[in-house]
């Protein structure tokens, strides 16, 4: 019969097998010991409670620290999502670099569902909650965790009750509509996911960051240019022909999605136009199951998904003082190949 390592060791065991106090373990365990223990005995502590199977006790954690170890994060339909997902891959990377563990309950949008998730993860004594949303916008978060160490992710709290982290939507219209201009553009379209009366912050960031870029460069912005659509592939189709109608067509297109850059891209094959020889396109999102298998590739705006579920664990366990609005991360442009200069003179 194979021997097996015990899976029950103590701290006491840990401390006579490195040759150290039990209080020492206990330092270097819980990461307290900061320099009053030498690196040297640091090492020698952990290499003796891996070889041992030492595993910290949860329950008395708790006791001690009022905390499980646990970090809880809920979500309407983040986990579920083609790419969205990416936001729990980040959250839980910052959270294990403390030793926690996320705990992630996916809603589908249900308040029943979110009011059981919010309560059973109380229960289990977490350090605070990530509260996450699928698309940028500003929510109300439950009054269940008006109390409760909290940071909204990928959209706004409206009351400002808790911090927030967003990607940089205006800064992003901005970036892609630079492409665009450094292209040697000057007559750029602009295909909306909604139009900014909406209030949908996407939307209106995007706008923005286009109507931006075009100012810096001494570009009026005109309104025929501006086609409001609803994000989905049909707009995208929609808005491409009522551009390319126009008397002065525009050389290039900002789709302020992949799904509505996908869109375009079947019009202009309809018109006989091709990506980026008659027309340049540019996305946002960097969807990874779309972007990169157009033809040609799609250069777009990458939402940073992994850098903001890292920053609201971050955000949480430093428990920093809540900022003047949400905090913003930037948008990185990812280069593809829809975009070239113009071969034609905008009318």
């Amino acid at each position: 019969m194979t021997g097996r390592r015990s899976s029950t060791a103590t701290m006491h065991q840990v401390a006579a097998a490195a040759g150290v106090s039990q209080a020492t373990v206990s330092l270097v365990l819980n990461n307290t010991g900061g320099s009053r223990v030498a690196e040297s005995t640091r090492l020698r502590v952990l290499d003796a409670a891996r070889t041992l199977g030492y595993r910290p006790n949860a329950a008395a954690r708790t006791l001690r620290d009022g905390t499980a170890g646990l970090i809880g994060f809920v979500g309407d339909v983040v986990a579920s999502s083609p790419f969205a997902g990416r936001i729990v891959e980040g959250a839980q990377a910052r959270a294990w670099e403390d030793g926690l563990l996320l705990l992630t309950v996916n809603t589908g949008g249900d308040a029943g569902i979110e009011d059981a998730a919010i309560e059973a993860l109380l229960s289990h004594q977490v350090a605070g909650i990530v509260y996450a949303s699928m698309y940028h916008r500003k929510l109300t978060i439950p009054d269940s965790l008006i109390d409760v160490p909290t940071v909204v992710l990928n959209s706004e709290d409206a009351a400002g009750l808790a911090r927030s982290i967003v990607p940089d939507e205006v800064g992003g219209g901005l970036a892609a509509t630079q492409a665009l201009l450094d292209a040697g553009h000057r007559r750029i379209g602009l295909i909306n996911i909604e139009s900014p009366s909406s209030g949908l912050p996407a939307a209106v960031g995007r706008a923005q960051g286009y109507r931006e870029a075009l100012d810096a460069a001494g570009l009026d912005v005109d309104p025929r240019l501006v086609w409001d659509g609803d994000g989905n592939p049909q707009a995208g189709f929609d808005g491409t022909l009522a551009l390319m109608a126009l008397e002065a067509p525009p050389t290039a297109i900002f789709c302020a999605n992949d799904r509505t850059a996908w869109g375009a891209y079947q019009a202009l094959e309809t018109l006989g136009l091709a990506v980026p020889e008659d027309v340049s396109i540019i996305g946002f999102d960097n969807q990874e199951t779309l972007a990169p298998f157009l033809r040609p590739g799609l250069t777009t705006l990458e939402l940073p998904f992994v850098t903001m579920g890292w920053r609201a664990v971050d955000t949480l366990l430093n428990d920093s003082a809540q900022p003047d609005g949400p905090e913003q991360v930037s948008c990185p442009l990812v280069v593809r190949e829809s975009v070239a200069r113009p071969n034609r003179t905008a009318g």
